[in-house]
């Protein structure tokens, strides 16, 4: 049994099953990497076999936010850096679906870091996609958490006088099990990474490069980059915390002196996710709860059953 029909169907799924018939044409910017993001996860959805009912999108607010307005699947358009929240309680709801949760750079590593860094402390199953352009776009142009130093903006004329967060060295050191960049420039390699992100048992954080060419024309286009996994300059161990730490330092010195590196940076495997370490302890049942909207024989449990617990 399960709360929504679709899920477990076993069919081949195309990716234009995902693009919605009230509003088909994303209007994002001519030339804006957001483009690259739709087109990957689509294609990622549809390899994974996933029907739309399966999937809940959960965005932010900003240029990213239009996301789900774009994507045919379950959707919530959550306040500013309030995606994840939404998305938690939606998987730990129904653990039969597909969720991710997308949002910018400013949405997601600024207004809503603190959501992004418990979410991956407590390893919930689900992916999170970060647009990163460097900027806050929807609003102009102005300085965002991963702005370089001395990038020149309507809030910063005189140029950034902040450090950028390190995006991927804050996923791991955080606690997310699954932690990758990719760019919108790279469609193939953006595909195979949300692929293997939506695969993987617990948090996975992916940083999606994605190009603003209106306003900010300092990053350009994110080119030429570099898959770390296919280059022979760079050898590590994705399973090693401490090699994964290396090579994401050095990634993100190097993106701000012009060199792009993309690829996956560390896989956790055999830790439980949230949910998992949940019904491990026999805190949560196996029965999903969004099951029990559908189940006239569920039997519900109130606050007061626990009261006694704590005497």
């Amino acid at each position: 049994m399960s709360a929504f029909s679709a899920i477990g169907n076993d069919r081949e799924v195309d990716q234009n099953e995902f693009t919605p018939g009230i509003e088909p044409q994303p209007t994002w910017c001519p030339g804006c990497g957001d483009y690259g993001v739709l087109k990957a996860l689509k294609g990622a959805m549809a390899e994974l076999g996933k029907d739309p009912e399966e999937v809940l999108l959960c965005t932010g607010i900003g240029c990213s936010g239009k996301l789900n307005s774009y994507f045919d699947s379950y959707g919530f358009h959550t306040i500013h850096g309030r995606s994840l929240p939404v998305a938690r309680a939606a998987k730990l709801a129904n653990s039969d679906l597909e969720v991710v949760a997308a949002g910018g750079d400013g949405d997601g590593y600024g207004i809503g870091g603190n959501h992004f860094m418990h979410t991956a402390r407590e390893n919930h199953d689900m992916t999170y996609i970060v647009f990163n352009n460097e900027v806050f776009g929807l609003t102009k142009g102005q300085t965002s958490p991963t702005s370089p130093q001395g990038h020149k903006s309507k809030t910063q004329p005189e140029g950034n006088a902040k450090a950028p967060i390190r995006p991927l060295s804050l996923g791991l050191t955080s606690g997310a099990s699954y932690v990758a960049r990719t760019a919108a420039v790279n469609p193939n390699q953006a595909k195979e990474i949300l692929v293997e992100a939506m695969e993987h048992d617990g948090f996975s954080h992916v940083d999606f490069l994605t190009q603003c060419p209106t306003w900010n024309k300092d990053a350009k286009q994110y080119v030429p980059y570099v898959d770390i996994q296919d280059s022979d300059d760079y050898d590590f161990d994705v399973s090693d915390r401490r090699e994964a730490q290396e090579m994401m330092h050095e990634t993100e010195d190097a993106l701000y002196e012009g060199t792009v590196l993309t690829g996956r940076y560390y896989v956790e495997e055999g830790r439980r996710s949230y949910q998992q370490e949940k019904r491990h302890r026999g805190s949560m049942p196996e029965q999903p709860l969004a099951e029990r909207y559908f189940d006239d024989s569920a039997e519900w449990e109130r606050s007061f059953d626990y009261i006694d617990r704590h005497k």
